[in-house]
């Protein structure tokens, strides 16, 4: 009886904190990643524009409007509610608006890495068999693979939205976190969460291990391709056409790869490190990939270029 009266199925609310420990230092930290979020919108929202033109329909910039589209969702299903628990002090979230949240941060996390990784396979065929590029990825296929990567993406994140929903959640509701992810909704609950713990964690594999081989693999084959090329300069050209997208790579993975091990074996790291952490995670990929494609790729340069000219003739 006594246990009955501490769970509830469905809380009403819950409460986000920020980032406990660094209370004092709110106001500076949603300067900063307001600043962020702006600019993110910003670069995303102009890069989809650029690429939307007639001449950059190739299937790279198809795959890049994708990810330029994730970035904005990423960010902004995360930041406006942390920036109101930072100006407002309005931490409350409902049950369904937390679990929504939920769904769609970790939604984006594994579309990003799908659409790196079919990034890779397109750069693998424009270098490796440049005389097929448009055989292989024709329209038809660039449509199959948009729907692999948002289908795997949605059909490996569903069922975390029953494995919360199943879960019996204590009176504690406070959420020590900026926004709501699946694990730190899941020690709210007061039953064993190793089933959630466990299909975190092969989701965790899935989306990062499993892709970032896929993508050595394929960057080993590019790079055999490249140093085969009869000239320094078509070399230097095909790495030039890869920096950008191995940039955007590690700025992806490696911060994955960090959260994981301070998860695991940071216990040393103080808390607040890790909230931090998670929330630089959603702001500088989002911010730094449209400047990071637009310093790289001439195209995109001169379509920026071409529409800012032609908006002040207008």
């Amino acid at each position: 009886m006594f246990g009955a009266n501490l769970t509830t199925f469905h809380p009403v609310v819950f409460i986000l904190l920020g980032i406990p420990g660094l209370e004092h230092y709110h106001t500076w930290l949603s300067i900063l990643f307001c600043l962020m979020y702006i600019t993110a919108l910003l670069g995303n929202g102009a890069l989809i524009l650029v690429l939307h033109e007639r001449t950059l329909h190739e299937s790279m910039y198809v795959f890049l409007s994708m990810l330029a589209g994730t970035d904005i969702l990423l960010s902004t299903i995360t930041e406006p509610k942390a920036l109101a628990i930072f100006w407002f002090r309005d931490g409350e979230i409902t049950f369904d608006a937390c679990i929504i949240q939920m769904f769609f941060i970790h939604v984006a996390f594994v579309a990003e890495s799908g659409i790196l990784l079919a990034m890779a396979f397109d750069h693998y065929v424009a270098i490796c068999t440049p005389l097929r590029y448009t055989a292989v990825l024709t329209l038809m296929a660039i449509g199959k693979m948009t729907l692999a990567i948002w289908g795997r993406s949605i059909g490996t994140i569903f069922p975390i939205i029953f494995l919360l929903k199943r879960l019996p959640y204590c009176q504690t509701s406070m959420i020590p976190h900026s926004y709501c992810e699946h694990i730190g909704v899941a020690r709210l609950a007061c039953a064993d969460i190793t089933v959630n713990i466990w299909y975190g964690f092969l989701v965790l594999m899935a989306s990062v291990l499993v892709v970032v081989a896929l993508i050595g693999i394929s960057y080993t084959l590019i790079l055999q391709a490249v140093f085969r090329l009869p000239s320094q300069d078509a070399q230097h050209k095909a790495l030039n056409t890869c920096g950008s997208h191995i940039g955007v790579i590690l700025l992806f993975f490696i911060p994955s790869f960090f959260t994981f091990l301070t998860h695991c074996f940071g216990k040393n790291i103080p808390h607040h490190a890790h909230i931090l952490l998670a929330n630089l995670y959603v702001l500088v990929p989002p911010m730094l990939n449209p400047i990071i494609y637009g310093a790289k790729t001439k195209q995109i340069r001169d379509s920026m270029a071409h529409m800012l000219s032609t908006g002040r003739k207008s």
